[in-house]
């Protein structure tokens, strides 16, 4: 019998720790339980291998922070960002530093389990090689040359505007062009687009 597969929880909400450890223990996990940044990075380096769940929102150190510092202590857990809504440009800048995934609240069990799933499996060295990047890029591949550009834009985090601008063409036009690659990728909300930009490699261009 093998031993259950270490969580580490990081986030300073309370109710958030508890709901997560009931719903993960009772998945069968072995979960560890963080009130912040600080606790976690001061025991990282003597902890099991296993998987990271960081809010991206913290007072004592945010997620980005946390996720630099495990990387400069050389501790290579795969890493996910829990975040809010209206956080998705600090889950992309974590995506762009390495972290695994991200997921934004509230989030379901069925997500939570399979991101924590695909993390497991891969390493962050790894990323550009596995299934999940293959899937990923695959469902890229529908898209037109513009809505590709359109997508690498939201990508590097610009408004409407600005993608509009440099491609020559209007905000009303770049809204149509985000609306139709959402349609294509069967997602509902931009965070879901960019995770499949990301799991496809570094932006969207494959």
């Amino acid at each position: 019998m093998t031993d259950p597969y270490p969580l580490y929880v990081v986030d300073d909400d309370e109710a958030i720790r508890r709901s997560l450890s009931f719903l993960l223990r009772t998945s069968g996990f072995a979960v560890h339980l963080f009130e912040g940044g600080l606790p976690f990075l001061k025991a990282a380096g003597g902890l099991a291998p296993g998987c990271v769940l960081l809010d991206v929102r913290m007072p004592d150190m945010d997620g980005l922070d946390v996720q630099r510092a495990l990387r400069a202590r050389g501790v290579l857990l795969p890493v996910v960002i829990m975040t809010g809504h209206g956080d998705v440009d600090m889950a992309v800048a974590a995506m762009k530093a390495g972290a695994s995934d991200f997921i934004e609240k509230p989030f379901d069990k069925q997500s939570l389990l399979a991101c924590i799933e695909a993390a497991r499996k891969q390493s962050v060295a790894a990323r550009g090689a596995s299934a999940r990047a293959q899937e990923a890029q695959a469902r890229l591949n529908i898209l037109t040359d513009r809505e590709r550009d359109v997508l690498n834009g939201l990508v590097e985090g610009l408004p409407n505007k600005t993608i509009a601008y440099d491609l020559g063409i209007s905000p009303r036009t770049v809204e149509i062009h985000r609306a139709n690659l959402m349609q294509k990728l069967e997602v509902k909300s931009l965070a879901e687009a960019l995770r499949i930009a990301f799991h496809a490699g570094d932006g969207a261009t494959g």
